[in-house]
């Protein structure tokens, strides 16, 4: 008797496993089809234009003080850098007439 009992009991809950993972599939795959349905649909009635960036010739803002200030800068780096290779070359000069001897 026991053994018709806990087969019985263990068909029943199989039963219930069953048809408990059938359902949640079931209704899982009913969700995600509205859900793909209403994407769909999205895609359909969506915009086809596209709105491009504008140009980079009128993202460019020109700015002339900026530009007087950086050629400024830039001239003055330029110029320590002109200064800083004289006194290199006259370091050099003086140094290889110490050395060698060399009278200009």
């Amino acid at each position: 008797m026991s053994f018709l009992a806990g087969s019985l009991a263990g068909a029943l809950v199989t039963g219930g496993v069953y048809y408990g993972f059938s359902n949640l599939i079931q209704t899982r795959t009913a969700q995600h089809r509205s859900d793909l349905h209403v994407l769909s649909q999205h895609l359909i009635s969506a915009s086809t234009i596209i709105p491009s960036p504008p140009s980079a010739s009128t993202r460019i803002a020109h700015r002339p003080f900026t530009t007087m200030l950086q050629s400024q800068w830039n001239e003055q780096v330029a110029g320590a850098f002109a200064t800083v290779g004289r006194w290199e070359r006259r370091a050099s000069d003086w140094g290889r007439k110490l050395l060698y001897g060399e009278h200009s």
